[in-house]
């Protein structure tokens, strides 16, 4: 080509199909990623090809899977229907077992009983007034407790076991004074140390015991107690009230005890209140156990 020959101008930049080309393929990239987004893998299936593959090509490392493969539509794993579970909301609330508050009440009760139980005492001691002077009855009190000591001298033979019928009388007036608000009720018989053998009694605790049945017999026909409430006992000369040193002292353990117990309840209460510190858990293993759910 000669210089003097007019030279083809050529266009400056790419050609212009170039620019087609490249809007078709951002379009099937972005096309195939969404595929590959909505897409949802089977796990169990790809375990057990990627098993299948590793038995071919021979792999004998074993790696265990921790994390499912990617893949995994993030669209079917977040918002695939499923069945709607009640998030819980944990709250913990204490509890404690209020034995303080048992135990005041108890001894709020107790008070109480003592002083019915000294009003009930000074009303025996102005009905038994003469007995009491004579000496043929003592009346002893003990928090919540009252004993009524009935003498031998006055109430029984020596070596028998029933009342006098002179003596009767002073035990309807106590009968009179005993009642199913009184409390519980024990009568004791009781005797010094000389032993006792005849054809009757074989010991003093058969003669202890038999004076107590005889006593709460003549109670029980004046009094309004119910008989669930009554208990009888004998001791024999176990339980002495003097040495047994004299006969002025052997005299005053010859005896029945009528013992009017109130507030039988109230020790047992204060006995649960004890137990009930005692046994308290811990603060944590509390809460572990009044733990409510919640739903919002």
């Amino acid at each position: 080509m000669s210089d003097g020959a007019p030279q083809k101008q050529e266009k400056k930049g790419v050609p212009a199909w170039v620019m087609t080309f490249a809007d078709l393929m951002t379009l099937l990239m972005c096309f195939f990623v969404l595929l590959l987004s909505f897409s949802e893998m089977d796990v169990a299936k790809f375990k057990q090809l990627s098993g299948s593959m590793k038995d071919a090509f021979g792999v004998q490392s074993e790696i265990q899977v921790r994390t499912i493969p990617k893949g995994t539509s993030v669209v079917a794993q977040e918002f695939s229907p499923g069945k709607p579970e009640e998030t819980p909301l944990n709250q913990v609330r204490q509890f404690t077992i209020d034995s303080n508050r048992n135990t005041l009440d108890a001894l709020d009760r107790e008070s109480k009983e003592i002083e019915e139980t000294r009003d009930h005492a000074r009303r025996l001691r102005l009905a038994l007034k003469e007995e009491i002077q004579q000496g043929s009855v003592a009346i002893q009190t003990e928090g919540m407790k009252i004993i009524v000591h009935i003498m031998e001298n006055a109430s029984f033979d020596s070596g028998y076991a029933d009342v006098r019928p002179e003596f009767v009388p002073v035990l309807a007036k106590i009968a009179e004074l005993i009642d199913n608000n009184s409390g519980e009720v024990t009568i004791a018989g009781h005797t010094d140390n000389v032993p006792i053998s005849n054809v009757r009694f074989r010991s003093n605790w058969e003669l202890s015991s038999s004076r107590a049945v005889s006593v709460t017999h003549e109670l029980l026909k004046r009094s309004t107690i119910d008989a669930a409430r009554v208990t009888i006992m004998g001791h024999a000369d176990t339980r002495p009230r003097a040495p047994n040193d004299t006969a002025e002292d052997r005299a005053k353990n010859r005896r029945v005890d009528v013992s009017i117990v109130r507030g039988a309840d109230i020790d047992q209460l204060s006995d649960m209140s004890i137990m009930g510190a005692a046994s308290q858990p811990d603060v944590a293993d509390t809460a572990a156990d009044y733990i409510e759910e919640l739903t919002p």
